[in-house]
């Protein structure tokens, strides 16, 4: 993607470097097995006829003071975990620890702390603001909801964000949402979010509807906030270039599982499993000079009501395929775990975990 300017995670790995520091400060969220199912609806009697799974068994960590990219196609699952993590919704099974303590199973009074330490920027601002409200009372009605501080207190602090967040307080803060652009409204996501001070911040594809440029500028006062705030995110997308531009560390999900999961240079340098690989050869090159061989995959994508056995993605995988058809792939689900011994690289594939090297797809040119 051009115009992004440059990641704050660019520097290698090493003694001393932000992404070192990061690693050793610890997880922030914990997640294992975690498993969401929804029940399809059928009949006169509205029983349940079969039971989409779009979560399945996901379990990764995210450590403090990182950003976490979840990417893969729409369906994959990735924005429902995002929706498990702040637990708007509830798990089929599965543990979710923040900061130490499992809020799995807390609700009501119990879980009302964690909910100001996890905060949420939704795709559609607009949707997400009521159209009837001041900005800048929307961007209060947090701390008002958490009874913090008096009304003064308040007022200094909705003020104090907006300019955090390029808005001036004097022009934008009794205006109403239909008056401001995309990129504006996104800002006032932002600020609404940032308000409560959280630890967590859950990107839902913030910056999928708006301009290239307008992107740009987003992404770009999200990593500034995160330097200045130390906040921890979990940024989901689809779009390769703006998980790139912004992450640490990536997880591409494919069918409500997790493929693959790497620290960002190595998994988009050396991509393990043939679905990372398909994604990638579709990422345009910013020079007419290169061309990349694009991996075009079979079929469509498998409904998540009736997974395919073994591989989930084994029916469209191109490596199955240049390997003659092994039946392992068939019949044996492949774990999530390291392409080499002790390496934070993984990959759920028979062919590309556990230090075992197969032929790789056909890449660039």
């Amino acid at each position: 993607m051009t115009g992004l300017g440059t990641s704050s995670a660019d520097a290698a790995p090493g003694p001393g470097t932000a992404t070192a520091r990061k690693a050793a400060a610890g997880p922030l969220i914990e997640v294992d097995g975690l498993v969401k199912h929804f029940p399809v609806k059928g009949g006169i009697l509205q029983r349940t006829v079969a039971t989409v799974k779009a979560v399945d068994g996901v379990s990764f960590q995210v450590r403090r003071g990182e950003t976490l990219g979840l990417v893969g196609e729409s369906g994959c699952g990735k924005t429902t975990v995002g929706r498990l993590l702040l637990r708007l919704i509830d798990p089929t099974a599965g543990t979710i620890r923040f900061d130490g303590t499992d809020i799995t199973k807390l609700g009501g009074r119990a879980l009302r702390p964690y909910r100001r330490r996890m905060q949420v920027i939704f795709q559609d601002p607009y949707a997400s603001l009521d159209p009837r409200t001041p900005i800048g009372d929307s961007i209060g009605e947090g701390l008002r909801v958490h009874g913090l501080g008096s009304s003064t207190d308040r007022q200094a602090k909705v003020e104090r964000m907006m300019d955090l967040v390029g808005l001036s307080r004097r022009i934008h803060a009794r205006r109403y949402p239909h008056e401001f652009s995309g990129g504006q409204r996104q800002r006032i996501g932002i600020a609404r979010a940032l308000v409560l001070e959280p630890e967590l911040v859950v990107c839902d594809e913030p910056v999928s509807a708006l301009d290239v440029s307008i992107q740009a500028q987003v992404l770009n006062l999200l990593a500034s906030l995160q330097r200045e705030l130390g906040l921890t995110y979990v940024f989901i997308a689809h779009n390769m270039g703006v998980v790139e531009h912004i992450s640490d560390r990536v997880a591409v999900m494919y069918l409500g599982r997790i493929a693959e999961v790497a620290e960002r240079r190595t998994l988009f340098r050396q991509p393990a499993h043939p679905y990372t690989e398909a994604l990638l050869s579709a990422v345009p090159i910013p020079d007419p000079e290169l061309r990349r061989q694009r991996i075009i995959l079979r079929g469509d994508v498998p409904s998540p009501v009736n997974p395919p056995p073994g591989c989930r993605f084994n029916p469209r995988c191109q490596l199955r395929a240049e390997l003659g058809g092994p039946e392992i792939c068939v019949t044996s689900d492949p774990a999530l775990v390291p392409v080499a011994a002790g390496s934070d690289h993984e990959a759920a594939c028979h062919f590309r975990g556990g230090g075992q090297e197969a032929p790789r797809a056909a890449s660039a040119v």
